[in-house]
């Protein structure tokens, strides 16, 4: 219990609970099915750069792809709070391995820009939502057997570390690909991975944890739904600033590598900027529930904004990696704060939902800056894509400011809902 443990010890029985809520092959299982979204977002940059020639097409390409997750989020985190995660997790999982692979071949073949935009969109749209989704049901499993807010917290941080050890991974796969044969290898492991553990989580037995809402009790118009509070809007804002700091730093490595004759290092650079991301989130769920959630969100970005500077100043290889390693100590803490703002905001019927958009808010946020900053980036060299993600980080710091404490907006969240 947490009176009689050291922190250490909590925190490993923090961990220990929420694997024995959800069983130990479902981390697994979440993990290989998400991984597929990293390989393909930070990869459409390379994949396209190299079969066009051209970063700032490969920048474009990389946001059409993500806008169309973007776009599609929300609405497949709807979908499976209405019918069940089991069948919607399903469909579009191998409908995205299929998008993945046709998406990878025209870009081989040299098709058009207009014609990669199209299917890039598709390989977005098409995106099962398993992180979010993961999350959602992690929480919904500790919170049915009982378990305290310390144990939900340790369930989102392990969730948020799952997404920073596949944007770790992702990159290195395609970094790896990219100096041994041709990135699209790494696409067409990623549409394998997508179809296989993508089924497997569907047809996991906790997707009943998250139940699908009762046929008479669904809401047939937007009004009906349960009101989303303030402070969900203001913490996606939050979400969408992080995400063009994401954006404007991986526009900077991939401008820097090419610029210092070390193209091929890009995904690896990123990759070690990740590795120490995952680090401090493992070690987030240790973090006393007096230190707020609001709190915590403040001192991550306002530190995030400090870190982000010298990259503005970084001209070598070994200065780029050591000032993204310290930088990445940042992400995780932002991440996983912003995510458990979301989670205790939202209504509980809206959850799948409000999981999904706020992963799209952060992709969005990072999409469109590929593109604005990888133009940037040709045009005036990598400082300038990492001035935009300072920028952004800055402007975190301003909207983190004006998160209400979450008392507050739980008990305004209750009579938002509507009755029937």
């Amino acid at each position: 219990m947490p009176g009689t443990s050291n922190k250490a010890g909590g925190t490993l029985d923090a961990y220990r609970r929420v694997l024995a809520a959800t069983g130990r092959p479902l981390p697994v299982v979440s993990f290989l099915g998400r991984l597929p979204v990293a390989v393909i977002q930070f990869g459409s940059v390379l994949l396209v750069t190299r079969t066009s020639g051209s970063l700032a097409t490969g920048g474009v390409v990389a946001c059409a792809l993500a806008l169309g997750q973007v776009a599609m989020g929300p609405f497949v985190g709807r979908l499976a709070d209405r019918r069940g995660q089991r069948p919607v997790v399903l469909v579009f999982a191998l409908l995205n391995g299929l998008a993945i692979a046709a998406y990878t071949l025209a870009a081989l073949a040299g098709l058009p820009t207009s014609a990669l935009i199209a299917l890039g969109v598709l390989a977005g749209a098409t995106v099962p939502g398993i992180g979010p989704l993961a999350r959602a049901r992690g929480v919904a499993l500790v919170r049915r057997e009982g378990d305290d807010e310390r144990v939900v917290n340790a369930a989102l941080s392990l969730e948020s570390t799952m997404d920073e050890l596949s944007f770790v991974l992702g990159p290195a796969l395609i970094g790896i690909a990219s100096v041994v044969a041709h990135p699209a290898y790494a696409f067409g492991a990623a549409a394998l991975l997508v179809a296989v553990c993508g089924t497997a989580f569907a047809l996991h037995p906790t997707a009943t944890a998250v139940p699908p809402a009762p046929a008479q009790t669904r809401p047939r118009a937007r009004a009906e739904r349960p009101r989303l509070p303030r402070q969900v809007h203001v913490v996606r804002v939050g979400l969408v600033l992080l995400g063009i700091l994401l954006g404007g730093c991986g526009a900077g490595i991939t401008a820097l590598t090419e610029e210092l004759g070390h193209g091929d290092q890009a995904g690896l650079v990123y990759a070690a900027m990740g590795v120490m991301s995952a680090v401090v989130g493992l070690s987030m769920a240790a973090v006393p529930a007096r230190f707020t959630l609001r709190a915590r969100w403040r001192v991550a970005t306002a530190a995030a904004a400090v870190l982000s500077l010298p990259l503005l100043v970084t001209h070598s290889m070994a200065l780029l990696y050591v000032a993204v390693t310290v930088f990445g100590a940042l992400f995780a803490p932002n991440l996983i704060t912003g995510f458990g703002l979301t989670e205790q905001a939202v209504p509980r019927e809206r959850l799948g939902e409000g999981m999904t958009a706020a992963v799209s808010a952060f992709v969005g946020g990072q999409a469109v800056t590929l593109a604005v900053a990888g133009r940037l980036a040709q045009a005036h060299g990598a400082a300038a894509a990492f001035a935009v993600g300072s920028l952004a980080a800055g402007l975190a710091f301003l909207v983190a400011l004006r998160v209400r404490p979450l008392q507050a907006v739980v008990e305004t969240a209750t009579p938002a809902v509507a009755t029937p």
